[in-house]
């Protein structure tokens, strides 16, 4: 079971950084107490990663043929780039971390299937362009029904907390759904463990991290993407939620940090552009080049000197 350490490493960075695409808009413009957020999320991801994970562990594994070390490396590799862009605050792709570190480890050993590629590279493509198309289309729904319909401000209010909270759960839910593959995928995949005791086991490092280091995240993409207003961190936590729950059902793992760094970004095309910290997006855009190029090179090295 030593080897499954590094799964679970995978698992807490996943954790400390992707919570704050769930909760982090409703934290960071205090609609809700860090703790709160940091409890819902830890118990509906693992509640959706044993429920649905299974897709994604199917998808991830037909890249290349795993044995037990190869696992451990391409978890390490994952795991340490995704600490590396955590610690600089950068909200980044878990999944293009471990395709990355996969790939990289295909590569010394020659079993990568590039087949499946194609498939997950347009999902990376289209994750950011979905959830934006979803942030809007839900902005023109309140504009049109729920604004004309809720005069009283404390009512709004109240129903926006709710709201939040429930957006949340569902947020929670979708990403221990889908992105549970991420961390336990490649263990499958070796017949060390079953999908059902990885669906586990990956849900509960990920809550691990979320419950340990996640609050950093979480005011980098609440606050220094866009000033949100609590209305409008509910309509992105809505369109993140949605769009990656539609591709769990896919069973592709995709970024939760492109998914609600899109649905800021629909938002703030509806207020006006020059709302976006354009640095921030900048450094973030940056991080998702890097993450699967640095993955891919950590675990390339890994291989070869234990290989």
């Amino acid at each position: 079971m030593f080897k499954l350490i590094s799964g679970f490493f995978l698992g807490w960075a996943l954790g400390s950084n992707d919570a704050a695409n769930i909760f982090g808009t409703a934290v960071a413009t205090r609609t809700i107490k860090f703790w709160t957020a940091a409890i819902l999320t830890s118990v509906f991801v693992i509640i959706g990663a044993v429920l649905e994970g299974s897709g994604g562990i199917e998808t991830l594994g037909s890249l290349s043929s795993q044995t037990v070390n190869s696992a451990f490396i391409t978890s390490f590799a994952a795991a340490i780039t995704v600490s590396l862009m955590t610690y600089l605050k950068l909200p980044v792709s878990t999944s293009q971390a471990v395709v990355g570190a996969i790939i990289g480890s295909g590569l010394v050993r020659n079993t990568v299937n590039f087949t499946p590629l194609l498939k997950i590279f347009a999902a990376w493509f289209f994750t950011p362009i979905g959830a934006l198309i979803i942030a809007i289309i839900f902005m023109k729904i309140y504009s049109s029904y729920i604004e004309k319909y809720i005069k009283n401000i404390v009512s709004l209010d109240k129903m926006i907390k709710i709201g939040l909270i429930i957006a949340g759960i569902y947020g929670s839910y979708a990403l221990g759904a889908n992105n549970v593959a991420n961390v336990t995928g490649v263990y499958v995949k070796t017949g060390f463990i079953s999908p059902v005791q990885g669906s586990l086991f990956g849900g509960i490092a990920i809550a691990s991290g979320v419950l340990t280091y996640s609050r950093n995240v979480m005011m980098t993409v609440g606050q220094r993407i866009t000033k949100l207003s609590s209305l409008n961190a509910l309509i992105a936590v809505l369109a993140e939620s949605t769009t990656v729950y539609i591709y769990a059902k896919i069973g592709i793992p995709v970024s939760t940090s492109q998914a609600i760094v899109g649905a800021v970004i629909g938002i703030g095309l509806i207020k006006g552009i020059n709302l976006l910290n354009k640095n921030t997006l900048k450094n973030i855009f940056f991080g998702w080049l890097g993450t699967p190029t640095i993955a891919l090179i950590i675990s390339f090295i890994m291989t070869n000197l234990i290989n």
